[in-house]
Formats: C-alpha cells, sequence, structure tokens
C-alpha cells in the first residue's frame, strides 16, 4: 500500500556499481546504479536483488518475452527509476534485427513527443529567470506568429495553451508523417499563415505538435540559443544526459521498424530529421539518460547543479492545466496527468517512423517506468503499465517506509459519542476496528467515514480522500471534570451532547 507524500518517507536505496550489479544478479543487458553526479558506494543486495523485486521482475520479463515472441516485436528496453536510482534496466529482443544485434541498456531511441517535455522545461526554467511569463501572447516574440482563428474575437494564443495542448491550433505543420519530409523553421513560419485554428484557445484539450514547434521558437528568441544548444547546457550537461541529442544519426540507434504488415513484414525506416519540429519530437535518449530526467521530478529545493527547477515549477508541471472533455485525463505543463487504478501519474507517450515510447511516473512513491521500442505497434503504453503495476509497485513497496503508527488506545473510546450545536447539524464519532471515526448521521446516506488518525497525546488529524472539509486538520477532545465536553476541529468547535 503507498502512503500519501505528507507522511511516506524514502528509504536510503542500495546501489552498486554497474559490473558489481551483473555480477550479483548475472542477467544480461541489466543494470542497477545511482543517478547522482557521485557513485553511491557498493552494498551486498540492490533494490533489485530483493526477493519481491526479483519475483516481479522475473514476472514481467517472461511476460514482456512472451509479447514480443507472439507479435512479433523486434526489441524493447526498459527502465524503473526510484528517486534518484535507475534499479533496473534491460534490453529485451533485437536493435537490429538483420545485424542480429542486441537491445543494450545503453542503445539510442528516437523520444518523439518526449521532447515536448524538454520544451516545457526550458520554458519554465527561462519563466523563473523572469525574461517570459506564461500568460504572454506568443505574438510578442514572435511577431510573425498569425494564422486564422476560430472565432473572429478569440484571444491571443498564450505561451501556457502552447504547452497544455489548448491553444486550439491545428495538430501538424504539413504532411511530414506521409513522406517523412519535416518542414523546416522558416517553412513552419510560411505555413502559419496559412493555418486556420479549429477551435478557440480554451475550449478544449487538442493536441498539437504545431504548439510545441512555436513553443521551442519562443526558447530560441528568449534564450538567443538554438534548441538543440539550448538542451544541451541547461538540461543535459546539469543532469549528465550524455547520450542525449537532437536531430543526430547515431550508429548506436535501434533500426527503426514499421508496423508489422500481414505477411510478418517490417519496412526498416531511413533516418528522418525532425528539423524545425525538433522541438516537439526531435529528442534522441537512451533509458539511462530519461531516467535521469525522470529523477529529477522528484528533486526538492531551488533550481541549481541537477535541479533542472524549482519544487514550484516542477508542481506546475504536473498540475492538471487543462482537462479532455471526458474527464478521463489532464494536461499539465507537459505532462500527460492521468489516473490509473485510482492512483494518480505524470508521463508522456512518443511516435516516430519506426520507434514508440513511454514514460510513466507516480509522484507519492517516487517511482518511474520508462519503456522504449524501435517499431510502431508495440503499445509501450500498456507495457509500461504492466512494468508499474509489477516492478514498479514492488521497488515503491522496497523503498518507501511506512510511518510509524500510534497504537490504539482502548481509552479513545471514552470520545465516541455525539456532538452538535444547537440549530445545526450533528457528528457522530464511532470506534470502528480500533480507529475512531467521523459521521454524519443525519445524511441521506451511510457515506464513507471519516478516520481520525492519532498523532500525539489525545490528538487526531483528519484523513479523507478529498478536500472539502478539513481534511488534514488537528481535532482535539476537551474534557472537564473527567468528561468529554467539546470536540475542537482547527478553529471550529462543537459539543459533546451524548
Amino acid at each position: 500500500m503507498r502512503v500519501s507524500p505528507s507522511t511516506r518517507t524514502r528509504r536510503t536505496l542500495p546501489t552498486v556499481t554497474r559490473s558489481a550489479t551483473l555480477a550479483a544478479l548475472a542477467a544480461p543487458a541489466l543494470v542497477v546504479c545511482a543517478l547522482a553526479a557521485t557513485p553511491a558506494p557498493a552494498v551486498s543486495q540492490p533494490v533489485a536483488a530483493q526477493p519481491e523485486v526479483e519475483a516481479q521482475i522475473g514476472l514481467f520479463s517472461a511476460w514482456l518475452e512472451g509479447q514480443i515472441e507472439i507479435r512479433g516485436l523486434p526489441g524493447v528496453v526498459v527502465g524503473v527509476v526510484a528517486g534518484d536510482d535507475l534499479v533496473w534496466a534491460q534490453g529485451f529482443g533485437q536493435a537490429d534485427v538483420a545485424e542480429e544485434r542486441s537491445m543494450e541498456i545503453d542503445t539510442r531511441f528516437r523520444m518523439a513527443s518526449h521532447s515536448k517535455l524538454f520544451t516545457a522545461t526550458a520554458i519554465m526554467q527561462l519563466r523563473e529567470q523572469g525574461r517570459l511569463r506564461l500568460d504572454d501572447p506568443v505574438a510578442e516574440y514572435l511577431p510573425w506568429f498569425a494564422f486564422e482563428q476560430a472565432a473572429p474575437d478569440d484571444p491571443p494564443v498564450t505561451i501556457e495553451h502552447l504547452l497544455t495542448h489548448s491553444s486550439g491550433l491545428p495538430r501538424e505543420a504539413g504532411s511530414h508523417w506521409t513522406d517523412l519530409e519535416f518542414p523546416t523553421t522558416a517553412e513552419v513560419r510560411e505555413l502559419m499563415a496559412e493555418r486556420r485554428a479549429p477551435f478557440s484557445p480554451e475550449v478544449r484539450w487538442k493536441y498539437s505538435n504545431l504548439a510545441y514547434t512555436i513553443a521551442g521558437m519562443v526558447v530560441e528568441e528568449v534564450s538567443g540559443m538554438s534548441w538543440a544548444d539550448y538542451l544541451q547546457q541547461n538540461i543535459f550537461d546539469p543532469l549528465g544526459m550524455d547520450a542525449s541529442s537532437v536531430d543526430e544519426p547515431d550508429p548506436m540507434l535501434a533500426t527503426p521498424y514499421g508496423s508489422r504488415m500481414p505477411d510478418g513484414s517490417r519496412v526498416v525506416f531511413p533516418f528522418v530529421d525532425a528539423r524545425g519540429m525538433a522541438a516537439a519530437t526531435g529528442l534522441t535518449s537512451t533509458v539511462e539518460d530519461m531516467a535521469r530526467f525522470v529523477s529529477a521530478q522528484f528533486r526538492a529545493g531551488a533550481r541549481g547543479e541537477d535541479r533542472i527547477l524549482s519544487t514550484a515549477s516542477l508542481r506546475e508541471m504536473h498540475r492538471v492545466r487543462m482537462l479532455e472533455t471526458t474527464w478521463t485525463r489532464g494536461q499539465g505543463i507537459g505532462f500527460s496527468v492521468q489516473r490509473v487504478d485510482g492512483e494518480l501519474f505524470v508521463g508522456h507517450g512518443g511516435g516516430y517512423p519506426g520507434y514508440t515510447t513511454n514514460t510513466l511516473i507516480q509522484l507519492d512513491s517516487e517511482v518511474g517506468v520508462i519503456v522504449l521500442t524501435n517499431t510502431n505497434d508495440s503499445n509501450p503504453g500498456q507495457i509500461a503499465r504492466e512494468l508499474m503495476s509489477t516492478v514498479g509497485d514492488a521497488v515503491a513497496a522496497a523503498t518507501t517506509e511506512e510511518p510509524d503508527e500510534v497504537a490504539w488506545d482502548p481509552a479513545w473510546a471514552r470520545f465516541a459519542g455525539m456532538y452538535g450545536r444547537e440549530g445545526r447539524g450533528r457528528t457522530q464519532v464511532l470506534v470502528m476496528n480500533e480507529r475512531l471515526v467521523m459521521m454524519n448521521p443525519w445524511s441521506s446516506s451511510v457515506g464513507n467515514p471519516t478516520e481520525l488518525e492519532p498523532v500525539g497525546d489525545g490528538t487526531f488529524r483528519i484523513v479523507a480522500p478529498t478536500g472539502g472539509g478539513p481534511v488534514g486538520e488537528i481535532v482535539r477532545f476537551v474534557e472537564e471534570d473527567g468528561e468529554v465536553v467539546r470536540m475542537i476541529t482547527g478553529d471550529s468547535y462543537v459539543m459533546r451532547i451524548r
């Protein structure tokens, strides 16, 4: 069971050098390592070798190998991150089928739309420096930015609109997914004058590669650097992402394969330069480098060294800013925000000719999973969910300490009773399974009682799934002459009636 961010603490992770880990686990293409700048000393049992984690790795690996076999997938690389550490990573299948080149953890992939997370991070860095505001109209920085609006009285498109897919702009800037010829920056500028927005800003969530292409141009205009140079200096170098680049052919790249045809064949795609749309889809990286970026999402404090953004900016990026019309998924700044089996995750996916990728991050447990594939029909989102529900959950349990619970004191039963004020509602305090709970006996339904979590000598904290009431506030019971007479919640109180 995962604990809330207000009560959970992270256990110090055992980490080992790569050679020690490979010897300990005897697994090819597998690594357990620290992502911090200074490697941690080797220890006897890394997280990946703990019994339950190791068991879940075996279970997931067997399933993934079966998927590769039955679906004829070329290859997959996966990684699991906990806090500052890549606790497990492994390559499955082949990076190049014809050459029988195995997938390794240093195999490189086109990360496609993961690029948007880096563009959004760059914008937030520039905002922290006071060089732009999220509510600034884009045209303040790019005077040529003009298009046919969905309605004549539409407000101007802002930087935040671009980052939250709420600009209403078209999805693309040409036929590049068909002819594999991405436009240059100059061609994107020319195309803008011909574009018509299907929707007004903030009317609905609409994914747009064009919007992030424009956001990348804002980064270049404000910083005075190319998008690639900005990322290198302000994100790659601080995080130690030495294997990441923008639109560079590389012999370490996995060979990109198309979807499997009915006869079992797959086309091999050429290297495709994203050119002027690199800020939307041009990143190349590895599982180890992406793990460093995932770990950066957990680091609290002011920006500096390996903290590429302040805590406040990270929280903004991870918070829902725009909802899909179905209310099933939200959009943060760069990050997709969604609930899976009642738990909140942020992340992103990516698709490029011959590559599909997915990253899923559970912020409360500080665990993330990364899935990189070299084909277009691998469904990395499904693989990521399976990886999180098996290995990810086991790693979370192994690296997150449950808070010390205050043992039940039978004397607390004296606080049970009815509380209220004349002419007001009623609050019933009950004992349930050695826990004090509160409920409204006058409610039209039983509902779910609110738990009172003991925190000290006769003092309790309100625990509830929503923040509509005094959740998180302290409850105290006042006694006079040995009798409970009053219950104080935050700044309010009610009298005991019986």
